[in-house]
């Protein structure tokens, strides 16, 4: 399975060590002298890899095979290797351009919305993101989440019966141990009021050895789970990560993809729509198309939102739609994510609406007549539910909106 590169770059390293992810951990690139063996390095990237206070560069040895040495525009090689322009101000940047520092309940434990918390168990990776939305707190050494922060987070869920939906994050999930994870996750199936567990990881991409049958036998264990993978460009799905996603898909864990858009990357109509169709034969649907996010060294990725929802006109229509992605802008300082969409009702009426098609053709859809909705004060779904900002305006049950609760308004455990 190994590609000719990495046999070129490693002829020394037998198949059996290649596929081990604990060596590929141990053998991470990070320095001019290392990077230098695999990629014709230019005079930012050098620059930036011998300047204090850029995010941290690890990059193992498969994913370094991926690489184009000779290509500055390589979509892989952009996403790794740092290079000076992470050193440039914009407009609007932030440290914690999600606020989650603000929603912060318990250490590492994010609740803003209010079912579902994020958990973040780790600040490693496998290789670090040059757009990392958490590159305040992610791969700085010494400031690891341990069984401290896991036991504080396991009791604020516990305590907080409203939290049905668990989300684990990083850093990634992956990397821990397969008894640690195993133990989280059984600790969290244990909680009765948690129904769903879910994980974000680029795992599977930067380093798919980590994806053993005993990981995905753990995962598959602990149902329903939902795994998220992060994928930004077609060719990342290299035949190892199919392998990848085949283990998992067999063991019954359901696979999700969420992609940044990224300026020079994938901000192309073709190649998402490229992305997408390997994602869904892989059997991984496409969940989010992420704006990239205001976050300090990735001001150079970034696209206007015109240029995503150009690429939603391009899917919607022209692939199937298992394979379209949801366009969000995560909104800065906290305020959750906003999907954007072409605009396909024009005009709408009592009687009629007016509509436009993929392919730009104009058509009308009939308002039933005599249409009663139901009635909320029979309902008992309504009666039980607590609906909140929009949801509750259009219901006449609120008079403002606002934000979810800051964590000083919450209860903590």
């Amino acid at each position: 399975m190994r590609s000719r590169r990495s046999i070129e770059l490693y002829p020394d390293v037998p198949d059996e060590r290649w596929d081990d992810w604990r060596w590929q951990l141990s053998h991470r690139l990070a320095s001019v002298a290392e990077l230098a063996r695999v990629v014709a390095l230019d005079d930012s990237e050098r620059a930036a890899l011998q300047t204090e206070g850029l995010f941290r560069v690890d990059i193992t040895p498969y994913l370094a095979s991926l690489i184009d040495p000779h290509d500055r525009a390589c979509p892989i090689r952009a996403q790794v290797i740092p290079t000076m322009r992470e050193a440039e101000a914009f407009e609007g940047l932030r440290s914690d351009s999600l606020a989650e520092a603000a929603h912060t309940v318990a250490p590492g434990l994010v609740h803003r919305y209010s079912d579902r918390v994020l958990m973040l168990v780790t600040t490693e990776c496998a290789s670090y993101c040059r757009f990392c939305t958490r590159s305040r707190i992610v791969g700085k050494r010494g400031e690891n989440l341990g069984p401290e922060q896991h036991e504080a987070q396991l009791r604020y869920i516990a305590a907080h019966p409203e939290v049905r939906d668990v989300l684990l994050s990083g850093g990634d999930p992956l990397l821990l141990h397969d008894r640690v994870l195993e133990r989280l996750l059984g600790r969290l199936r244990a909680i009765e009021h948690v129904e769903v567990i879910r994980i974000g990881t680029r795992v599977p991409f930067f380093l798919p050895q980590r994806i053993t049958a005993t990981l995905a036998a753990i995962l598959a264990r602990h149902q329903p789970l939902w795994l998220n993978v992060h994928v930004n460009h077609p060719r990342e799905l290299t035949p190892e990560v199919a392998v990848a996603h085949a283990r998992l898909a067999d063991a019954g864990v359901p696979l999700g993809a969420q992609t940044v858009l990224m300026a020079g990357i994938n901000d192309c109509p073709n190649v998402m729509l490229a992305l997408v169709r390997e994602l869904v034969r892989q059997r991984v649907r496409p969940y989010y198309l992420y704006q990239c996010d205001l976050v300090r060294g990735a001001g150079h990725f970034r696209t206007p939102i015109a240029t995503g929802v150009e690429i939603m006109e391009a899917l919607r229509g022209h692939t199937s739609g298992y394979a379209v992605p949801t366009f969000v802008v995560d909104a800065p300082d906290g305020g959750g994510k906003i999907p954007v969409a072409p605009q396909y009702l024009l005009s709408m009426s009592d009687e009629r609406a007016v509509l436009r098609t993929f392919a730009g053709m104009l058509t009308t859809y009939e308002q039933p007549p005599g249409y009663r909705p139901h009635d909320r004060s029979t309902c008992a779904a309504c009666a039980a539910a607590r609906p909140t900002g929009v949801a509750a305006l259009l219901q006449g049950r609120g008079e403002t909106s606002r934000p979810a609760p800051r964590h000083e308004e919450r209860q903590p455990t």
